[in-house]
């Protein structure tokens, strides 16, 4: 029963985030690849389309049209000729901290009723779930909306 609460929970949480990202003219695959380069700027395609999990076709095709938006800018890799690093634009970072704001507000919706010392053990049990999955190793923050 845990397991289903926690994935419908979370169905219910990336339909709310994707909800906020339209209201900011951005799907959900290009904020959560702007909020992946506010914190990893610079970084090949592949590094990104890990971090995503998607495949490096998809997000090659996503960044062209972010790319043709303004929304960021490819530069060559120079130990690799043949790789592109991305990087954020001025638009790019304004819609990050539009994005964030945005985020803050749907972290106290999700959060809404729920006291700070249950927030900090909520926190705490889903970093321990979050380890099982990555096979007991922490697997860091990343930001996958």
């Amino acid at each position: 029963m845990t397991a289903y609460l926690l994935s419908d929970t979370a169905r219910l949480l990336r339909r709310a985030f994707d909800g906020r990202m339209r209201l900011l003219g951005m799907t959900s695959a290009q904020a959560r690849l702007l909020l992946n380069l506010a914190i990893n700027e610079g970084e090949n395609q592949g590094f990104y389309a890990e971090r995503l999990e998607v495949e490096p076709i998809t997000l090659g095709r996503l960044v062209d049209r972010m790319v043709e938006s303004g929304l960021i800018e490819r530069r060559p890799d120079p130990a690799d000729r043949r790789a592109w690093r991305i990087h954020l634009t001025d638009l790019s970072r304004q819609k990050i901290d539009e994005a964030r704001e945005s985020l803050d507000g749907l972290e106290e919706q999700m959060l809404q009723g729920v006291t700070a010392p249950q927030r900090e053990n909520l926190a705490q049990l889903l970093e321990t779930i979050r380890t099982n999955f990555a096979g007991g190793r922490s697997p860091g923050v990343a930001v996958n909306g």
